[in-house]
């Protein structure tokens, strides 16, 4: 059974830090790419960060710039997101995804159940 459980979430005041954390269990977690997405009430759900399988590749939504960075520790099966210098606009639940191509048509994919950050004095 795959399970992908997120924690780290909370309230921050602007300006502050968290840092989310993902951690995965049945599957080959060196295999997956791995990524976050949130979900603003109202809006649809945006990918933030993506990073490749072995560390590299690593990837940005362009307002999370120089403010986020995504890493992964392949020998704890765990992916993180250090998040700075927070915004109000950052406020949202955020989603833990891995991913696996494992040919053009077929692609694997897991989700966890997210965990809700909201940045307010």
């Amino acid at each position: 059974q795959v399970q992908l459980v997120e924690s780290g979430g909370g309230l921050v005041q602007p300006g502050g830090s968290l840092r989310l954390s993902c951690a995965a269990s049945g599957i080959t977690f060196s295999s997956y790419g791995m990524s976050w997405y949130r979900q603003a009430p109202g809006k649809e759900r945006e990918l933030v960060a993506s990073i490749g399988s072995d560390g590299g590749a690593a990837n940005y939504v362009d307002s999370v710039k120089g403010r986020f960075t995504i890493s992964r520790d392949n020998a704890k099966n765990m992916v993180y997101l250090q998040m700075n210098s927070l915004k109000a606009e950052d406020t949202a639940v955020y989603y833990c995804k891995a991913a696996r191509v494992v040919r053009a048509t077929l692609t694997y994919a897991y989700w966890g159940q997210g965990t809700q950050v909201t940045v307010s004095s």
